[in-house]
């Protein structure tokens, strides 16, 4: 048995055409493994922990093996309980729109909270290595459109470039992903693209 996490970074709802796809994909899965557990982490209704400056004394604390206090330690256990729910899923699908060329601030924020070394990555002489493992669908969405290859991508893209590389430093390399765009386009090309997210993504999701 399977544990797949569904995290959802877009706060619009049925407006949503990644949480569309998304949730069209998580469904698909179910489906096909009814016996695996599928939790939905929506993370604009998440109280992620602060990252204010208690949290980061024990975060470093921890990196220089000084001891906290037991009022430390509380407030960095729910950093803790956030990392560990991350770690306990083998498979991962995201949900997530462009804002700003780039992620949403939420999923920023639940990265930041998740990066943590000795907990999802080790720091050492020969450089970092990622501790974490686990299968990942990305279903991305932007407005404008972005090629796979040249200017635009290179310029623009700090959605995707950004989270890919995020969840690799963390160890995660098995990453496939699909892409609504440009959805602030005619309602005709908009739907075009989305129908091919979907296709593409209902193939993923039988070997996924």
């Amino acid at each position: 048995m399977s544990k797949l996490l569904f995290i959802n970074a877009s706060p619009r709802g049925e407006r949503s055409h990644s949480l569309s796809v998304a949730r069209e994909f998580v469904r698909t899965y179910a489906a096909l493994h009814p016996g695996d557990v599928v939790e939905t982490r929506d993370l604009f209704q998440m109280a992620l922990p602060a990252l204010d400056g208690e949290v980061l004394r024990v975060k470093y604390n921890i990196m220089h093996g000084r001891e906290s206090t037991a009022e430390e330690k509380s407030r960095w256990k729910a950093v803790e309980d956030v990392i560990e729910d991350f770690k306990s899923a083998d498979k991962l699908v995201f949900a997530v729109p462009m804002w700003n060329f780039n992620i949403p601030y939420v999923l920023k924020h639940y990265l930041d909270v998740i990066c943590q070394p000795s907990y999802t990555f080790a720091a050492g002489p020969e450089g970092y290595k990622g501790l974490c493992s686990a299968r990942v669908f990305i279903a991305y969405a932007r407005g404008g459109e972005y090629p796979a290859m040249g200017a635009a991508q290179d310029i623009y893209n700090f959605q995707s470039t950004y989270l890919e590389f995020q969840l690799r430093f963390l160890g995660i390399t098995d990453i496939q992903s699909v892409i609504v765009q440009p959805t602030l386009r005619e309602p005709e090309v908009r739907d075009k693209s989305k129908a091919a997210a979907l296709k593409q993504a209902k193939e993923i999701v039988t070997t996924f």
